[in-house]
């Protein structure tokens, strides 16, 4: 399971860097330039970390991080900033900051800066369990009554997604984009399609979860129960 990062960094061409090299250590990466843009990214997408500059075009990040303090499902977050007075760092580590990483830093450090944060737990569980399934998301081991589950890339890509949200719905539209970042050629109907392989997977291995369609937004995953349906109704587009 790749880990996903916010990467809140107003400087064009830093965050590019960052962005690549992140990538390339094997992290999924979104970035934005913005508080308003960060906290809209925050409450349409689960991150496992963010990284956030301080001085942003419409505000300072410990603003941001003040809010993510108070927020249940916030993740932790890490200040990347070129304020690095010892009054200033103790302010960010106090405001709420899990890590306080003063520029420059090389790519190397910053890697090891977001494990240690993952190490230590954060505010973000290690472990992800509904019924029988469980997902270490360090490890990226899936396993179902303790035994190894590995599914097909995509089936497990969504998989992670419903996971990660459980018990909320993931709209159809996130679940595209998904698949779309593993392949760019994705067709019209493949959410419906590996969303069926998928419940038929999880039935197979008894995981005690099953995979809802909500109507008129996307998918939910729920732990099973005698009266659960093995298939949902369709919901858009069908399945």
């Amino acid at each position: 399971m790749t880990m996903r990062v916010l990467l809140v960094e107003d400087h064009a061409r830093l965050a590019a860097l960052f962005k690549e090299g992140l990538r390339r250590a094997g992290w999924e990466v979104e970035t934005v330039g913005t508080l308003a843009d960060a906290e809209a990214a925050i409450g349409s997408v689960e991150f496992d970390v963010a990284v956030v500059d301080r001085g942003l075009p419409d505000g300072d990040g410990l603003d941001l991080v003040k809010k993510l303090r108070h927020r249940t499902d916030a993740p932790p977050a890490l200040v990347l900033t070129a304020r690095g007075e010892v009054a200033e760092i103790c302010e960010g580590l106090d405001l709420g900051a899990d890590d306080y990483m003063v520029k420059p830093i090389s790519l190397q450090e910053l890697v090891s800066r977001l494990n240690v944060v993952l190490r230590r737990g954060g505010r973000t569980a290690s472990v992800l369990a509904l019924g029988e399934l469980k997902l270490d998301r360090l490890s990226r081991n899936m396993t179902v009554r303790d035994q190894n589950f590995d599914p097909p890339r995509r089936e497990r890509t969504l998989l992670e997604e419903l996971l990660r949200a459980a018990p909320r719905a993931v709209s159809k539209d996130t679940l595209e984009a998904r698949l779309a970042g593993l392949d760019r050629a994705v067709q019209p109907n493949a959410v419906e399609v590996y969303v069926h392989r998928l419940r038929a997977r999880l039935a197979s291995v008894e995981a005690g979860v099953v995979v809802q369609t909500v109507r008129g937004l996307g998918y939910r995953l729920e732990v099973a129960t005698a009266t659960t349906p093995e298939d949902a109704a369709p919901g858009p587009g069908g399945s």
